[in-house]
């Protein structure tokens, strides 16, 4: 994990990849629950027989899950000392150019885009977010997330 004092301090590092997060295990039991919360219960994520007859052999987590673990790997990643909270803004160009088969361990590479001084002496932060699956040649999404940060 990659700590800093500071807003300004991680501010500056604009253009660079800042951290990379620890692994995070895609297990069947976290697909099922996300399906359960979201009622996306689509076969190829909580059908396992009929699965391993589809198209990649077994069930895939949900693109929407894969995205939905951000803050965790933003959480294993960095750490500033002087922030009092931080607001999830929004995503911008978000896709899934890879399937996440059950099993399947993810980690993200954090490359920060932009910071920019919002009010209350924060900062607005985007960043790129390449998430990654363990032993495969190309990210399984990559999208840009947009922080806000205050002291």
């Amino acid at each position: 994990m990659k700590t800093f004092q500071t807003l300004t301090e991680l501010s500056a590092l604009v253009g660079q990849e800042v951290a990379v997060s620890d692994w995070i295990s895609i297990t069947q039991e976290r697909i099922d629950q996300f399906a359960q919360a979201t009622g996306d219960r689509q076969w190829i994520h909580v059908d396992e027989e009929r699965a391993r007859q589809g198209p990649f052999g077994s069930t895939i987590a949900h693109g929407l899950l894969t995205l939905s673990l951000i803050p965790a790997f933003f959480d294993s990643a960095l750490c500033v000392l002087e922030t009092r909270m931080g607001v999830n803004y929004g995503l911008n160009r978000v896709r899934f150019t890879a399937p996440v088969p059950v099993g399947s361990r993810l980690r993200a590479r954090l490359t920060l885009l932009s910071s920019e001084p919002i009010e209350q002496n924060g900062f607005q932060m985007v960043w790129s977010v390449s998430v990654e699956r363990e032993g495969a040649a190309k990210p399984v999404c990559v999208a840009e997330s947009i922080a806000r940060r205050y002291p």
